[in-house]
């Protein structure tokens, strides 16, 4: 073997003149290394779709706007259900109607409405002399405190504009109308249940949400 022959040519090769022989790579190994990189390329593809897809189902895309943290929320004002009050009904109700005017008969005439309006009618006549002509509005519904928010209310829907005040008296169930000098007529009994319905079912609550 010629001392020009490149090792590991096994003899195969013999130099003469000026003419190599060319060395070539390795083809195999090229393919190995590039079937590698495609195949850990395809995984990241893959993990990374179904990551996607898992946010997807699970609602993932949706953290920021339920942190509140996402820009253009816009905060909107949604009804949330109210109790109904327990209120009494008129005929657990007895009132006394008083006339604080100089107008003859405008006590009895008011009571028998509202007896017909279902209330108990308990004394009828004339005012105390603590309100005697001194009610310049149209009547005072006047009750134990206890029936602040019982009593007293129901009452009032009966006369548009009447004040609410409270005594000492024991009995909550029991209430005085007095008539004032304004006073014409009880308001309608439409309109009165209406009131009543309104006090027993107040609006709902506004509550807010975000709207992304």
């Amino acid at each position: 073997m010629s001392m020009l022959t490149p090792p590991g040519m096994g003899g195969q090769y013999r130099i003469t003149g000026d003419k190599y022989p060319r060395m070539r790579r390795n083809r195999g190994r090229r393919r190995i290394v590039l079937a590698v990189a495609a195949s850990v390329t395809a995984l990241g593809l893959a993990g990374w779709g179904t990551l996607q897809l898992i946010d997807v189902f699970t609602g993932g895309g949706d953290k920021a706007s339920a942190a509140g943290s996402a820009p253009g929320c816009k905060t909107s004002p949604s009804p949330s259900a109210s109790p109904v009050k327990a209120l009494p009904e008129p005929g657990q109700i007895t009132v006394n109607v008083l006339n604080a005017t100089a107008r003859k008969g405008l006590a009895k005439d008011t009571a028998d409405a509202l007896k017909k309006r279902g209330f108990k009618i308990g004394k009828v006549g004339n005012a105390t002399k603590a309100y005697d002509k001194k009610v310049d509005g149209p009547g005072v519904v006047l009750g134990a405190k206890a029936a602040a928010d019982a009593a007293l209310p129901v009452l009032a829907t009966q006369l548009a504009g009447a004040e609410l005040k409270t005594d000492t008296r024991a009995k909550p169930a029991e209430v005085d109308l007095i008539l004032g000098k304004t006073y014409k007529a009880l308001t309608t009994k439409e309109d009165a249940d209406k009131a009543l319905t309104t006090l027993a079912r107040p609006e709902p609550a506004p509550s807010t949400k975000k709207d992304c």
